[in-house]
């Protein structure tokens, strides 16, 4: 069950779709699944799960590569990825004290052991 309304979401966000629904599903899944049984209070873990689902709903909108006006024009570079996408990322990884979705969000290292042929 969501530990969060889609009232509670609403109240942080500027703008937002007329149904959060799945987005606090998706968030709630998230926040179970990972950051259960990490030491983090109710408290917290509720105030994850809300801004989690902020940004899950944020990142559908559609996002402008550029805009024009007269003769300038402004591309907008994108080079944050994961949680640092939105504001409201940004906020999920202060709140999450473990470092458990922040661990998640960078990219994965590989190992490979090389025999005496490589």
């Amino acid at each position: 069950m969501a530990r969060v309304t889609a009232a509670e979401v609403q109240a942080i966000m500027s703008s937002y779709p007329a149904d959060l629904t799945a987005f606090i599903a998706a968030a709630n899944v998230t926040v179970t699944g990972y950051l259960t049984g990490k030491g983090l209070e109710a408290d917290q873990l509720k105030e994850i799960e809300r801004w989690l689902a902020a940004h899950l709903a944020e990142l559908q909108k559609p996002v402008k590569e550029s805009l024009e006006m007269g003769p300038m024009k402004l591309k907008y570079a994108q080079g944050k990825l994961g949680l640092d996408l939105t504001r409201y990322g940004q906020q999920v990884k202060v709140l999450d004290t473990s470092g458990t979705l922040l661990a998640i969000d960078k990219p994965r290292a590989t190992i490979r052991v090389l025999s005496e042929s490589d």
